[in-house]
């Protein structure tokens, strides 16, 4: 399950969203960046191996389910 995280810090790195969802088993981990800029855009999607992990995210407020 891929779950849509948004409003993050423009300096984020994929490395802290690793650190955050390290709980549970990360399969793919997408964070736009800007062409022109190389800066992230605000927003990342996070691929799950297990749902309920994924789940358990968003009840935390992490982020919402991608449809």
């Amino acid at each position: 399950m891929t779950i849509c995280v948004g409003n993050l810090s423009y300096q984020v790195t994929q490395e802290d969203l690793k650190e955050v969802f390290a709980y549970g088993s990360v399969k793919s981990l997408i964070v736009p960046t800007d062409r022109e800029t190389g800066k992230i855009r605000g927003f990342a999607f996070v691929e799950m191996v297990e749902v309920p992990q994924a789940d358990a995210a968003i009840s935390k407020g992490w982020g919402v389910r991608c449809e």
